[in-house]
Parts: C-alpha cells; structure tokens; sequence
C-alpha cells in the first residue's frame, strides 16, 4: 500500500519529562465528547495511595504503558479497550452498562458484566497501587498530569496557540511539532468496540487539523520549499481536503513555482466536480485569483511594524544633532527608554562602542536631545580626546562641569577626589544628563558620573567599557544597507540616487556601511554637480584608492583610523597589519595564532585588545573579523609599517600551511586508508588534529569561507612561486567535500577557476591539471557535462605531461560518469577500466572502489544488470572493508540503482535508506538530494505514487540537487508520480518546466519527456 510518510514516534514518552503540563488529568482529553465508563468489582477504595510518579500511559498509537521504563503486558484486545475507555475518561468514573456499551456496542457477550471484572481485575495487578480504581459503582483511572501523550499533546497544542497568539511563531511551530511527534501511528490501535472506532476517527481528525496547523505555521516562518513535500504527501492521501490543497498552492507559490499552484487549484476543482458535484469553496478560489494576480502580499508573512523614533528636542548644552540624522531606530528605543526611567532610584549609565566612523557621537547626541524632557535640570557635554595622544584630564572637565552647574571658581577645590565630590554634591536634587563623548577608558570616566538617582550619564569610546560597574553596555555596529542607502540620499538628493540606485548602492557598500564613510562620499558628491553616482562609484571600486578618495575637508576615514592604530602597542600593532593581509569574511583564533607564528594564548590576548579598540569584531566565540574598511586600513599599515617586506609573504605562507595540514588531517579522519594525503605537499604547520569524523567535518564547513579565499588569494599573489600554486590546488583537493556536498560549490568553482588561469600562465601542467580535475567535479555536481568533460580531457593530457598520479586516476573516473550522464556507454566504460588500472597501480584501493561503483551504474544501462550488482557490491567490499562511511554511502546508492532495475525493489530501497541516512549524517545535501530521487524511481516502480511523490518532493527542496539537469530529471518523476496520483495538470506543469531544461541542456532525455506530454500535445 502506498500512504504519507510517517512522523518520528515517541516511543516512551520523553514529553511527559520534558514539557510538564499545565493541566490536570480532567483536562487531558482529546476534544469531542469523552468516553464510557466501567463496571464495578471488588477492590481497592478510591482513596488508594496516589500512583508511582513513574507510569505512563499512551493512547496515541497502540495501547501502552511503562512504569519508568519498562513497557507493562495491556492484555487482550478487549482488556486493552477497557484500560482505553478509561484513560479517555479524564479520571472520571465509567458505570458498567457504559463500558459494555462502549466495548461491545449493542451485541455484548452472556456474561458481559463478569468479563470486565475480570479484565479489571488483571489490569490492577499490572498497574500501580491506586492507579485503577472502584468508585460509585464503577471504574476509573487516576493519574498525575503529564502521564498520559493525549494529555500532554493537547497541552503542547494549547501552548503553541498562546504561542502564535503572542507573535511568537517559531515557538509556536516548534510546539506544535512536538505535539505530532507523540502520534505513534493509528491511535487506539488495534483496539476494537464502537466506542474506540469513535474515538480514534476524532483523534485522526485532531491530528490532521494540527498538521494543518503546523503546516500553515511553516509557511508564516519561510519554510514553504520544504512544506511541499508533506503537503503533498497529505493530498494524495486527503484528496477531497481543500485546506491541505489551499496550503499546498501557497507553498508552491512561494517557492516560485506558480504554474504547479495553479495546477494544484485545476486539478482539485476537477476533482470536487467529478466526486461530489460541488466548486471549491471561496478561500481557495480566492486563493486562485491572488496567485493569478501574483499579488505581492503572498509572498511572505506580515512583519510587524517599526519602532517610531522618538521626536527631536532643543539642545541645551549639548552638540547640534545633525538634521539627517537617520536610522537606529532599535538603540535610539532601546537608549531612550533608559534615560526615561533614570528619575528611579539607580543612577542610569550607558555606554556605547564601537569602530571610529560609525557614528557613536551622533547616537548619543540625538538621543540626548531627544531625553531632554527627562531633564530639566540641564545637560552637560564634554569631548574627553581619548583618542588623542594627550586625553582630557578629570580634573580639568570636573571645574568646567561645576561652573556649568554654578559653582564660582573661588568654590572650586584643586584636588580631583575633592572637585568629583563637589561636582556630586551639586547635582544632589537635580535630574541632569552628561553626556561624556570620546573616552579612552573606564578610569577617564568614573570621577565624571553623578552619584544620585535622578541624573544619567550617557558615554562613546571606542573601547568597551567592561569596567564600567552597572553601566548598559552598547555595541555599535556599521549600518544596514538599508539605513546607508537612506543617508546617502538624504545628502546627495533623491533625484541623484533614483536614476542610478544601483550604483549608489556600490557606493554604501564600498563604504562599508560606515556612516562617516558615507557621508564624505556624499558630501564630495553633493559638492561636484558634474559627477554622476556612477562616476563615484568607479572610483571607490579601486582598493588601493579607496581610503584616499574617502575624504572631504576635515574629514577623513583613514585618520580616523589612526588615532585608534597609534595607540596600540607594538605586538598589537603587527597583529592588525598581518592578520589584514587575509582574505575571507573571518578568521579563526587557530589560524590567526598560525599567520602570528605565535601561540593560541598569546593570540586571543592581542585579538581580544583589538577588539577592545574597536579595530577588530568578534564575530562568534573563537572567530574574529574586519570591518572592509579597517582592512583596507591594516593592509596599508603593513605595506607601510611591515619590516623586512618578506613577512608579509611570510605571514599568508603560514596560512596557507595551517589550512592545508588541518584540511588533509579532515580528509583522513574522514576517508581513512585514502591515498589522497600521501599525494599532498608538504608543509611546515602541524595544523589541527581530530579525533573523530564530526568535529573534523564541524572544522571544514565552518572554515569553508576563509578557506577557499585564501586558495583565490594564494592565486593572485605570488606570481612565479610554484609551491604556493601546488599548495594551494591541494588545499581543494584535500577540502573537496566543500564541492561534492553542494555546499560552496560556487566560490569552490571560483578559487579552481583562478588557479587553474594561473598555473597555465606560470606554465605549471602539475597544477593545472590538479586543478582542472577539481573544477570536473564542480561542473559535475552542477549538471554541466560538457564543460566537465573538456576539463577532464585536458586533466588528463596534463597528467601524463607532470607524470602526476592523482588526475590520471580521477579524469578518467570522472569522464566516465560524465559518458554515462550522457548515455555514451561504451565511452563511459572504457574510461573508467582505464580508472580502475590506474587507481590499482598506485594502490589506492578508495579510488578503485569508486570507479567499479561507477562502472555498475555503465552495465546498468547496457541491461548487464548481473554484473551490475556484482561490480557495487565489489566496491561496497572495499568500502567496508577500509570502514569508509561516506564512500560506503556511494556503494550503497550504485547498488540500490542496480537492484532497482533488477526488479529487487524491496533490497533496493533498504540500500538507498542506508544511503540517505549516511549521506545526512556526513552532510552531504546534493547526495541526500539524488539518492531521494533514486528512492523515488524506486517506490513509482513499486506502485507507491504517494511515497514516489514525496521523496521526489525532499529532493527539489533540499535545493542542492546538481543543477538545472537534475533538477529536471526529478521534475520528470515527480510528474509521473502525480499522474498516477490522479495529478494530471500538476504532472504537465512538471513535464514542461523539464522539457524546457531539457532542450536548452540538449539533453538524451528530452525524447521522454516529450512523449510523456504526447497525448496533451495531440489534444
């Protein structure tokens, strides 16, 4: 039978421990009208001791119970329907004419009433003492909150609507969906009686409509790629359920796959016709018209409204606010309701930080103004020049504080303890702001705060003020592109930026989003009326230039850098310049300590100084990075400052060793017995060390980034060092499941590309042909066969020219898979013998294996299916034998192939479902993407459309599947599941979006499809 796929089961209840409900068990019932009660027998009084805290009861699925973790005998059928009747009675009593009624209906046995004595009887010996009980003549079952999965399902269910109520979504989902992982299955299973089939048709229904709920949740929160698969799964099995249909058309929809939702509303109201003679009903038709319209509401969820900004206020003695003050609403909010509250009994303190140029002043001194209502007594301002080579002394701010409030200068003391206590005494009483801009530290600050509730002091630094007891730190970050794009406009004018919005956005983003930044590239705009936005946008594009075109007047971003950089110390100072000189979004603590040469310790205190200075952001525990600007700023420092100029080379040399030894200590923990390593370069950094396969994994895909920049990198500059080329091509080599897994696969492609041009120009065939080899493999995982092909056909010339064993196995392995993608069979296997040749003459067994795996899936197609099964199981030996989990995936998935077209479909899905779950557990998401694919071809040819579907379904969504030729061939099953699902104008929607890849590919398999949409073709 074919049916939905199935939710985890909860097989012992682990909500009952982790969610405590709020209800008691009179609350635990499904919705709908209770069960029936039961008959009396001798026994226990209902004032028996309470129930072990440790019984558990389910009804949702088969009838069970535990006491702690052992699973308790339920009896017969009929004894099972009785504890059933009783569970669902919410511990009220059950008479016996009710529980004979409920168990037998209107044909109950002679001797009825003696039979349930008896079913109770044995129920009490199994359950706890006191749990079933004798009450007014009848039964009952009394247990705890949270005992039995009704009850604590519907308290899941109840939370996650306060939840959604609330605003709270993702909570709400999550909820929800803990509440449907309780369902084992059928409830009430194989339970008999009226009263259980009543009972087990309601909680089906409750079921669905919290599948329904959890789904259109789903939806709210951007999960609509990923809801298809289930949605359509529900509707193959609730074809007449229009709210599945409803929410199926709006997650396909906003996938962008509006045809198919279309499809979906034409193929239900032909359906509603044909079964009950009746039109959908108004939602969904509504539904229609909108996606028809593609009305831009159903795109996404309502977002709730922005926070309004407070209005603005005179100044007292503070600064000017700047009239274009724009964006911050979150910290303007978050700073002002602060002030607002400091008339409580603490004095309110707020500290903000951050990178110079990002606005800190300008923040302070517009919230200031805006909380000068909370102040009537006064505002005070001083500029401390903490990054001045000479800051401000508190003795000298605290006179000119006390004459501001007052003081005459006969009644100032010399001293600074006896000024600060002067100064404290005067603001006693009165409510007054000071705003203290431009700190060097915490010392510079603590004689200037008030010391009475009533007053609040509002701080700027670049240095984070930790040391500020009690004080409301702030960090301050560079703007969204949206809040820069403003600003800039606001100074330039919005004609400007309307007819040339794109380039005004290069301009904000090579500014960094830094608010100083744009506002000198505004303002050198505004002032030259001849130059367009692209004129300005050209010559920011050039790094090099960059800082020195970010400067006007007295305003410049590269000295506002400096002062922060000249008061570092030295070691510090080498820590910025060299860690600048690398590319990637981020960097490790590891690999900086590497760049440094110095220990991890040591590193983190220089980082952490940094950080600090606000010259450097942590990004994440252990990960550091570069605002672009400071970047650029640290690598002019060097340029500048870096002695003997080699240390720079120097410095990325170790980079690049630290990346390549960790990467091929990844690979081997992964593949162990591999060759690969023994073919790598050596190098003079250890690199990291892992003792098991998931934290090496763990290391690869968050260094992906950083990684594969530093491969780009190591291609550009060095022109004429072969060591950094070859070094660099084995970092790829040996981080190549950054390709294979679909993740990365473009900025992987990038870095080969940029190899590959300059190993030729250095005239390298060593590392060309390497890298030639990996980009076969990208344009493989894409689907771009003809591009892969010549990529190989030229590795393997290079190959044979640099005598270098690695291409000359993988070329032809990978031209073989290529031949077989593009049904020239005897190609296919005459390349991969030659694989199979070389990869035994240089003793890399993994490699054989993978090529005799290849060369199955070859005989498959020429209907050689013997050998074909013969040949995976050959390589899955091997893969066994070296305990190869991920490669052991790839025999397993060649061998499900084999099998599927052998007509073994049962042994072919169990291979492809170990397939799926190694590929998942190896984070693999373009194999997990095929091997649903083949899972799908295999459950169509075993007649189970629905599963087809499904599987079908998790492959589109995974998104990761090989480019628009997979993606079609998927299409092409996905549509012949819907036909035969009775889906026939979703099915052509599918067929047509393939054909249309197809043709464009030249693809072998346009000939298919096109004869699939023969019969619409001929209509």
């Amino acid at each position: 039978m074919d049916g939905i796929p199935a939710i985890p089961a909860q097989r012992n209840h682990p909500e009952a421990a982790r969610h405590a409900p709020r209800t008691t068990q009179a609350a635990q019932a499904a919705p709908g009208p209770g069960a029936v009660p039961a008959a009396p027998e001798p026994g226990p009084p209902a004032t028996a001791p309470a129930p072990s805290p440790g019984s558990r009861f389910a009804v949702l699925g088969p009838i069970r119970a535990w006491r702690g973790r052992e699973m308790l005998p339920s009896g017969t059928p009929q004894q099972r329907a009785l504890l059933a009747v009783l569970l669902l009675r919410d511990g009220r009593t059950a008479t016996a004419p009710e529980l004979i009624d409920a168990i037998w209906g209107e044909d109950p046995p002679q001797q009825a009433l003696a039979t349930i004595r008896t079913y109770a009887s044995r129920l009490r010996k199994v359950l706890d003492p006191g749990t079933l009980v004798t009450d007014a003549g009848g039964y009952a079952i009394r247990t705890p909150a949270g005992t039995l999965d009704l009850g604590v399902a519907r308290s899941l269910a109840s939370d996650s609507e306060q939840a959604r109520t609330a605003g709270d979504r993702a909570l709400a989902r999550t909820l929800l969906a803990r509440a449907l992982d309780l369902w084992d299955g059928e409830p009430l299973a194989g339970v008999p009686g009226p009263h259980a089939e009543t009972e087990r048709s309601r909680l089906v229904e409750w079921r669905l409509q919290l599948l329904e709920t959890r789904l259109d949740l789903d939806l709210e929160v951007g999960h609509h790629a990923e809801a298809v698969s289930e949605l359509t799964a529900l509707t193959a099995a609730h074809p007449l359920r229009e709210r599945l249909r409803e929410l199926l058309m709006l997650a396909l929809y906003r996938s962008g796959r509006q045809a198919e939702a279309l499809a979906v509303y034409a193929d239900t109201r032909r359906l509603l016709a044909d079964e009950l003679g009746v039109d959908p009903r108004p939602e969904l038709a509504a539904l229609q018209q909108r996606i028809l319209r593609a009305d831009a509401e159903l795109a996404c969820a309502e977002a709730p409204p922005p926070a309004a900004a407070p209005a603005h206020v005179r100044p007292a003695q503070l600064p000017a606010t700047v009239p274009d003050f724009t964006g911050r609403a979150t910290f303007v909010s978050e700073l002002g309701a602060i002030l607002s509250a400091a008339d409580g009994q603490v004095m309110a303190v707020s500290a903000l930080a951050g990178i110079g140029g990002v606005g800190k002043t300008t923040l302070a001194v517009h919230v200031a103004h805006a909380a000068r209502p909370h102040f009537p007594d006064g505002q005070l301002y001083v500029d401390l020049q903490g990054t001045e080579p000479r800051p401000a002394e508190p003795v000298a701010v605290l006179g000119s504080f006390l004459r501001a409030l007052g003081t005459p200068d006969t009644a100032i003391p010399d001293t600074a303890d006896e000024r600060a206590a002067l100064y404290r005494s005067a603001l006693d009483g009165r409510r007054v702001l000071v705003l203290l801009d431009n700190a060097r530290d915490a010392a510079q600050v603590r004689p200037l705060l008030p010391g009475t509730a009533g007053c609040a002091a509002l701080v700027t630094s670049r240095v984070r003020m930790a040391g500020l007891a009690g004080a409301h730190l702030v960090d301050l970050d560079v703007m969204s592109p949206e809040e820069a794009l403003q600003l800039f406009t606001r100074i330039v004018g919005a004609e400007r930026v309307a007819s040339e919005r794109q380039a005004a956005l290069d301009v904000v983003g090579a500014c960094g989003f830094l608010p100083l930044a744009i506002r000198i590239a505004a303002s050198r705009l505004a002032a030259r009326r001849t130059w367009t936005v692209s004129v300005l946008a050209a010559k920011l594009a050039d790094e090099r230039r960059r800082l020195d075109e970010l400067q006007t007047g007295d305003l410049a971003v590269k000295a506002t850098f400096e002062l922060g950089y000249g008061q570092l110390e030295p070691a510090q100072q080498r820590a910025f310049r060299l860690l600048g000189l690398a590319d990637g979004p981020d960097i490790s603590l590891a690999a900086a300590a590497a760049v440094l040469d110095r220990p991890e310790h040591d590193t983190e205190d220089l980082l952490e100084a940094l950080v600090d200075c606000s010259l450097l952001e942590s990004a994440a525990p252990g990960r550091y990075r570069f605002h672009d600007l400071v970047r650029l700023y640290a690598r002019a420092c060097a340029e500048r400052d870096e002695q003997p100029p080699t240390e720079r080379d120097a410095a990325l040399d170790r980079l690049l060793d630290f990346y390549l030894a960790t990467a091929s200590a990844v690979y081997a923990v992964e593949r162990p017995g591999d060759r690969l390593p023994a073919h790598l370069a050596a190098t003079h950094h250890p690199g990291l060390r892992f003792g098991e396969p998931r934290a090496a994994l763990d290391w690869l895909y968050a260094e992906a980034d950083p990684l594969l920049a530093c491969v780009r990198q190591s291609s550009v500059r060095t022109t004429g060092r072969a060591d950094v080329l070859r070094r660099a091509v084995d970092l790829l080599w040996a981080a190549k499941d950054l390709a294979e897994s679909g993740a990365n696969s473009k900025q992987y492609e990038s870095a080969a590309a940029a190899l590959r041009d300059a190993a030729r120009a250095a005239k390298d065939p060593h590392t060309e042909g390497r890298a030639r080899t990996a980009l076969t493999n990208v344009h493989l995982v894409a689907g771009r066969f003809a591009e892969a092909d010549d990529e190989a056909r030229q590795a393997m010339v290079l190959a044979r020219e640099a005598d270098d064993p690695l291409p000359s196995c993988w070329a032809p392995n990978d031209r073989g898979i290529i031949a077989l993608y593009q049904a020239r069979y005897a190609d296919g296997e005459r390349y991969l013998l030659e694989a199979i040749e070389n990869f035994r003459a240089d003793g890399n067994h993994i490699g054989e294996a993978s090529a005799l795996c290849n060369l199955s899936r070859i005989h498959v197609e020429l209907g050689r299916l013997a050998s074909a099964i013969e040949l995976a199981e050959q390589g899955i030996a091997i893969y066994d034998r070296m305990g190869l989990t991920l490669r052991l995936a790839n025999g397993r998935y060649a061998l499900g192939i084999a099998l599927t077209q052998a007509g073994r479909l049962a042994e072919a899905q169990t291979q492809l479902t170990e397939a799926l779950s190694l590929f998942h557990d190896n984070r693999q998401p373009l194999w997990e993407g095929v091997t649903h694919f083949r899972l799908a071809e295999a459950h169509l040819a075993a007649h189970r459309p629905t599963l087809a579907a499904a599987h079908a379904e998790q492959a589109i969504a995974l998104r990761g599947i090989g480019g628009e030729w997979r993606r079609a061939t998927v299409l092409t099953v996905l549509g012949k599941a819907l036909q035969r699902l009775g889906q026939r104008d979703r099915a052509r929607v599918c067929w047509r979006d393939a054909e249309a890849v197809f043709e464009g590919l030249g693809s072998p398999e346009l000939a298919e499809v096109r004869a699939l949409l023969a019969p619409e073709i001929a209509a």
